[in-house]
Formats: structure tokens, sequence, C-alpha cells
């Protein structure tokens, strides 16, 4: 029944006219222009061999008040696709500017960026120009740490060209020849002999996991010491199957266009989708991430299809199936420490197809650990990214990894919200660190430790809707210059609720209130009766900020408010006098909790 779908030869793409003029023979790299012209396919077919600089030039990135003095560089440089085709790739070089006082040379970390979208604006690169990388966080926290940082672009993203968007080998090699690159430009120190380690996530995940498969055969030369690879999709045909109708449909259909430039013959997309589908998969060329992920949001393949052949039938289709199988990971072993995390409530990527991964690698590597992270997809990308640095930095000190292959915990079950509806991502007991600031006393009273937010933020319908749970506490306040043990209790009145969105930046905007009655129990350990506010005390949260934020440090809400009289017990008149009033300062923090290790 699948005669109609019979392969066709897709036309090459267009090479861009010149910009750089190579020689046929291992030409020594050129510094290239300034302007957009920088990314123009060379006008010479590759020569020399995979890691060999092409053109370099010095830029300016931006990337966040975080990040240090960096000195940075876009390059353009030869690599492998996944069948085995020269190409040409462009990338970002960044170093501190500070000097390394570390032993050695200055540590290197490969970082392979998650999806960012198939249209070439959308290149990482091309991104932290302009300060709008949703990945920043990350790697400004890896400069912050000493060291450099290599950013491969993957292939597709020079001008007129198209990603190959999940071909992995292609990814993998990207990712490892960025390094040998970057040791042809003056200045930077980096050497052939510096010590490297990969991290990455999602498409970033697979990636490292290529590369680290790759590494023994590709690039034995590079003195690899760690890899961290974190959401992998590494079963193509479960993960695929997981996006369809779901929330990720816009990566399944950035998948279905990015392996059919890789592969023509074994993704047909000429023979297999409708007119629709055609025109669907073009609007996504000109599509960064945030912006495909929340317009196909619960697609279907099969609306994009000839007769609404559905996924599952294209997969039996021997010639899809065997691209699609082909960038399955866990056949070759990774011969270095390998730190692989999954965030248990990830809607995306199936947690236990990775799990499948860890023992797949487990069985040919035993220095393979696997944390478990509380949170979805998107937050665990950042959530993690502490712990990872904490890893990879001891991985550069030369500590040895013990690994978690032999921990027989029983295997963590996936917590993600159903599919197919509304994006929600939900914080299930976050904890919450709060304290707020007594105008009169000048003195700051802090919430217990135990205190905790959960919540569900709808990205689809735009809202919040949640919960503070603040346990009974006593904290000594100073009052006419003695400390006094006051118990309080924190009750929240009704939901926090609110707006909560994600634009096509990946810029997070939440908008709500929380209200809570504020009880005195007790002075100086002696209760007496419901000494409470006589309404409740309003806390407005308000964010904006990077989708980052999530996992980086959580979600920070500051203001002021005003207290309103305190009224129930015989001294409730001082406590009004000393409490309540406007001006009231106050900080929260909601973060997500620690992960486990499996």
């Amino acid at each position: 029944m699948f005669n109609k779908f019979a392969s066709k030869a897709v036309v090459a793409l267009p090479l861009t006219a010149l910009a750089l003029a190579i020689s046929a023979a291992h030409a020594a790299p050129v510094v290239g222009p300034a302007d957009a012209t920088f990314y123009n396919i060379p006008a010479t077919a590759p020569a020399g061999v995979h890691g060999d600089l092409v053109s370099y030039r010095q830029t300016t990135v931006k990337l966040g008040d975080t990040a240090p003095a960096t000195n940075a560089w876009n390059v353009v440089y030869q690599s492998t696709d996944s069948v085995g085709k020269s190409n040409y790739v462009s990338g970002t070089v960044l170093v501190p500017s500070a000097v390394w006082t570390g032993t050695g040379p200055r540590p290197v970390i490969l970082y392979a960026v998650g999806t960012h979208g198939l249209a070439n604006d959308c290149a990482p690169s091309r991104q932290m120009a302009k300060g709008t990388d949703y990945e920043n966080a990350n790697i400004a926290a890896a400069l912050k740490a000493g060291y450099a940082v290599l950013v491969s672009d993957y292939a597709g993203y020079l001008n007129g060209a198209s990603s190959t968007y999940l071909a992995g080998a292609s990814q993998g090699h990207a990712v490892l020849d960025i390094f040998t690159a970057a040791t042809s430009i003056p200045a930077t120190g980096i050497t052939a002999t510096s010590k490297a380690a990969i991290w990455g996530y999602s498409q970033g995940g697979q990636s490292s996991a290529w590369a680290a498969e790759l590494l023994t055969s590709y690039a034995p030369g590079l003195n690899v010491v760690g890899v961290a690879a974190g959401g992998i999709p590494a079963d193509f045909i479960k993960t695929s199957l997981n996006l369809d109708g779901n929330l990720g449909a816009g990566f399944l259909f950035s998948a279905v266009s990015g392996l059919s430039k890789q592969y023509p013959k074994g993704i047909p997309v000429g023979t297999i989708a409708s007119d629709f589908g055609k025109a669907e998969l073009a609007k996504l060329q000109t599509q960064c991430v945030f912006t495909a992920l929340l317009t196909h949001l619960n697609g279907k393949l099969s609306d994009y299809t000839l007769n609404n052949t559905t996924l599952t039938e294209l997969e039996d289709i021997g010639y899809v199936n065997d691209t699609l199988v082909a960038q399955n990971l866990g056949l070759q072993p990774v011969n270095v420490p390998l730190y692989q995390y999954h965030g248990q409530a990830d809607e995306f990527i199936p947690l236990d197809q990775d799990i499948a991964l860890k023992r797949q690698y487990c069985a040919k590597y035993p220095n393979v650990t696997f944390d478990v992270y509380p949170s979805e997809h998107i937050v665990t990308q950042f959530q993690a990214a502490p712990n990872v640095l904490t890893w990879l930095g001891d991985r550069f000190a030369g500590k040895p990894a013990t690994g978690t292959c032999g921990n027989n915990a029983p295997e963590p079950k996936s917590i993600a919200n159903p599919g197919g509806g509304d994006f929600v991502v939900s914080l299930t007991k976050w904890p919450l660190t709060a304290s707020v600031g007594l105008k009169t006393l000048k003195q700051t009273v802090n919430l217990p430790a135990t205190s905790t937010f959960t919540a569900d933020a709808n990205i689809t319908a735009k809202t919040l809707k949640g919960n503070l749970v603040v346990p009974e506490f006593k904290q000594s306040i100073n009052i006419i210059g003695l400390p006094v043990p006051v118990g309080l209790r924190i009750t929240p009145v009704g939901e926090t609720t609110g707006t909560t969105s994600l634009d096509n930046d990946g810029i997070l905007h939440v908008h709500g209130k929380a209200y809570v009655n504020i009880t005195v129990t007790s002075l100086l350990g002696i209760p007496f009766g419901e000494c409470k506010t006589v309404t409740p005390v309003e806390f407005p949260l308000n964010f904006d900020g990077p989708v980052s934020s999530l996992g980086n440090g959580g979600l920070t809400f500051t203001g002021t408010t005003t207290f309103p009289q305190i009224k129930g017990c015989f001294v409730s008149g001082i406590l009004t006098a000393l409490m309540s009033g406007t001006g009231q300062s106050y900080s929260f923090n909601v973060a997500p909790p620690a992960p486990t290790k499996y």
C-alpha cells in the first residue's frame, strides 16, 4: 500500500556564491567579513580534513548580566554529516577574558545546544550576538567557572542552507570538530592537549551522546575527560510516538524536516507529505524553537500526510524505519565517565527510554552516573546546570567518578502531565524561601525552610493556580530593644492565581497574587488566642525573565505590601502599631527540589 511513497532524490541545496576563497588543499584559515556574509557557504567543496578551520572573526556576544567578560569568535569549519560527506558548519568560540590560573591549559567545554529552530537566524551564534539565546544562563555559568566554551550551530545554519535537525552523527561530528577548529584561532589559549568535556541537553543531549560514542573512532586525539548528556532522545521510534499529537509535536515535525534534508530517500517528504503538510514544513523553516513549539502544540503527523497516513504506518515502511533507527544511541560504548540526567516529569522525551540507554551503556562501561530530577523538560535543563558543572569540574580536576551502574534502586517512573491537552508546567512542592521585612521594626521575618509552593502554570490557557504551605513557626523579634519570641501562623486565603505565558523569545511572564492571613499565636511562649490581620495580606507575584530562570535559581518575586490592622487579642493594639501599615517588603523564591540518583 505504500508504493505511493517510493523515495525520490531531493534536489541538492544551492550553494551561496563566494564570500570565502579556499584553496583545494588544506588552506590556512582566513579572517571572515564582519557582516552577515560571514555565513555564506564557501564556494569551493570541502577539502582537507574534518576540524579544519575555514574562517573566523572576532565578535561580541550578549550572555546576560551574570556572564564574565568574554572574548568571542565566530567560526566556519569543516565537519562530516551523518552519511560521511564533508560539510561546512558554523559556531562560536568563547574564552573568558580573565587569565586562567588553574593547572595546565584552560579546560574546554564543548557545549551542545538543544533545539533552536530551523531558520538560519535561530543559530546559537546569531542568537548570542543579539542576546536572545535561551541557553545563555548555562553558557555564562560555564564561562564564570573559568572554562572556554565552544558552541556549534550544527550543520545547516549557513546562509541558504537547511538544518539537518536530529541527524545524530552529523551533530556529534560538529561538536567534536569545533574543538580542533578552535585550536587554529590565534590567542585563544586552546591547544590540542587541553582537557575537554562535552555537555548538552535534549537535542544537545543526543549530540553529546553521539559525540561520546564517536569519540574513539572519529576524534581519538581529543583529551575528553567526561560527558554530561541530559534529556536524551535515545530511541527515536518511542520518542516520536510520544511527541505525535502531544505538546512537543513541533519537535516531531522539525525532525521530519531535518531528517529529510539529511536522508532524502529515507524520509521522502515530497511523496509522503500533503500540500498542507509541505506548507507547514515550509513555515517551520522560518520559525525558532518557541514559535514552533507553541504553534504546533498537539498536532498530529497524519494531518500533514497524504491520505492522513499515521506515524505508525509511516514507521512501518522499511526505509523510514531504517532512517529513524539509525539515530538511536547505545550501540557503541562510551569510554569516558558519563553523567546522564532526565526530568521525571518530562512531557516531551520519555524517561524510560533514557533509562534503557543507561542500561545499554552500563553493560559496556561501568562509569555512568544517572540523576533523576523532579521537573519537566525545560526546568530540568537549567536546574541540572550547577550539578553538571560540579561534576565536570571534578573530572577536570582528575577526581574519579564512581557511577551508579550498580545502583539497585527501583526504576523511577514518569510523573509527566498527560499529553494532548494544555501545555502545563507543574511546580509540585517546590521549596519556598521567603522573607518579610517589617518596616516599623526594621527587622526581617524568615519563613520556615520547610515552606513550599505548588502550582500549575498553564501556558496554553495563560493561567496560574497554586497554593502556599507554610508551617506554623516561631521567631525572635526585637521589640523596644528586647528579643521577644513570637509565634506566627501564615494561612493562605484561597488559591494563588494569576497569569503565565511564554513568548516566542523564550521570556516567561508570571503575574499573580497570593492572599494570606497572618496570625500571631503567642508572645514569649504564651498563647493568647487568635490575634490576626483583619483582612488578608496581598502579595503581588510578578516575574518577567528568561525561561531558564525556572531551573536556574528558580523564580523570585519581590515587592512591598500593606499589612492591615491586627485584632483579636489583648495586645492587638501594640502589634498593629509595630507590624501594620504600608511599605512592608517581601522576597519569595521558589526553586525545584533536588534530584535523586538512579
